[in-house]
């Protein structure tokens, strides 16, 4: 298993991408997450605080209550462009196996402050060497984390800019979901 780090949380053509950052070497790993998975991670960084418990907060509550500690997280597996996750939990005495997507996973391990991990299996298949990682890092010494409703703002502007009115459409309709839920 190979130790990650949340690199980034940026915005493509196609919707949010988590940056895994190994630890060991120069390999990134991205995976493609949803507008709600992207915010929770964003809040996190950005250390916003909301009046109410959001799921990942939530989940983490119960964790705490029911003295169980997440162990780590691991993106085990990649099979037909679909990632999957598992928690690892350990609760009286045991060691618990819980199947999650990597994004829900990883906004639990950081609330957790748990380890996450990939397999060199999936950094095999599927991490990329990105050049700007090093660059970013070293310009601002921390990773970069955007919020994911500016994020698509930004790409709604640029989308009726440049007359791209499909896509400006789809992205106003992210951003009202993205802002329906808080």
């Amino acid at each position: 298993m190979v130790p990650v780090t949340v690199s980034n949380l940026s915005i493509s053509n196609v919707g949010f991408v988590m940056l895994l950052k190994s630890q060991q070497d120069d390999r990134t790993l991205p995976i493609f997450i949803g507008v709600p998975e992207a915010q929770a991670i964003a809040l996190f960084f950005n250390k916003v605080q909301v009046p109410r418990p959001m799921t990942h907060d939530l989940m983490k509550n119960v964790l705490d209550v029911l003295e169980a500690r997440l162990e780590h997280v691991e993106v085990c597996d990649l099979d037909d462009g679909t990632f999957y996750g598992k928690l690892v939990v350990s609760f009286e005495g045991q060691t618990l196996e819980i199947d999650s997507r990597p994004s829900d996973a990883v906004a639990l391990a950081l609330r957790c402050k748990a380890p996450i991990l990939v397999s060199e299996k999936v950094m095999d298949e599927a991490a990329v060497v990105l050049d700007g990682d090093k660059d970013t890092e070293k310009k601002t010494g921390e990773p970069v984390h955007k919020d994911p409703v500016a994020m698509l703002k930004g790409e709604l502007q640029k989308a009726i800019a440049e007359e791209r009115y499909e896509d400006a459409a789809r992205l106003r309709d992210e951003i009202k979901r993205a802002t329906s839920t808080n």
